[in-house]
C-alpha cells in the first residue's frame, strides 16, 4: 500500500515551520508522524489520519472531509479521516494538523513503547551504577 507523497510533503513542511520536534515513521502501509514516540498524524493513501481525541471528535465529524476513522472495521473514536475536500488548502491543513497537535500531550503512548522505556531506563541505571 502506498501513500500521498505530495501530502507527506506538506505535513513535513508545515511541522517544521511550527517547530515540531517529530519523526516520521512507516506504519499502517502509510506514513506516520510521531511525537513523544505518539502517533500524532499519519497518511494512509490519499487520506490524512488525524489523532485529535475524544472531545473534538464530535464537532470534527460535522465538517466537510471528514469521517471516522474505521481502520480495524469499527469506529476509533478521537481519530478522524481527512480527505481532499478537508485538505485542499494549506490553511485546512494546517487546521487539522493543530488540532492533532493540541491533543499530542494529553494522548498516552502506546503500551509496548512505555514498557520499553521503563526497561531501557532500568537498564541504564544499572549500568550507571555499575560503573561507579
Amino acid at each position: 500500500m502506498s501513500y500521498n507523497q505530495q501530502l507527506a510533503d506538506r505535513i513535513h513542511r508545515l511541522l517544521k515551520e511550527e517547530n515540531v520536534n517529530f519523526y516520521e515513521k512507516k506504519m499502517f502501509g502509510g506514513l506516520c508522524f510521531m511525537m513523544e514516540d505518539k502517533m500524532c498524524v499519519g497518511i494512509i493513501k490519499n487520506e490524512l489520519m488525524a489523532r485529535i481525541g475524544a472531545e473534538k471528535y464530535a464537532e470534527a465529524l460535522t465538517k466537510e472531509g471528514c469521517k471516522e476513522m474505521t481502520f480495524t472495521g469499527r469506529p476509533m473514536k478521537g481519530y478522524v479521516y481527512l480527505d481532499d475536500d478537508a485538505l485542499d488548502l494549506d490553511v485546512n491543513l494546517e487546521y487539522w494538523i493543530l488540532l492533532a497537535l493540541d491533543f499530542n500531550p494529553l494522548a498516552k503512548a502506546s503500551k509496548k513503547r512505555s514498557i520499553l522505556k521503563e526497561k531501557n531506563k532500568s537498564l541504564l541505571l544499572r549500568r550507571f551504577k555499575k560503573k561507579k
